[in-house]
């Protein structure tokens, strides 16, 4: 079996997700792994509109500079 085909849960909804559409969320502090996230695709981008809205203010840069999301 190829890992593109191999299933571990969401861990947001719990539902089934292949690895080749899967997202991890990793937030790290200091170099210290603070938690670690596997997202199905819709799980992924309710995260990504939320860290958006709490943390970015949900508004864009005023001062010409560029927000950036890192997500591996």
């Amino acid at each position: 079996m190829s890992d593109a085909t191999t299933t571990d849960p969401c861990d947001a909804c719990g539902e089934p997700t292949t690895d080749a559409l899967a997202r991890t969320v990793r937030l790290s502090v200091d170099r210290a792994n603070i938690d670690t996230q596997r997202l199905c695709p819709e799980c992924f981008a309710e995260w990504i509109e939320r860290y958006q809205t709490e943390m970015g203010g949900g508004a864009e840069p005023t001062d010409g500079s560029d927000s950036e999301i890192i997500v591996d």
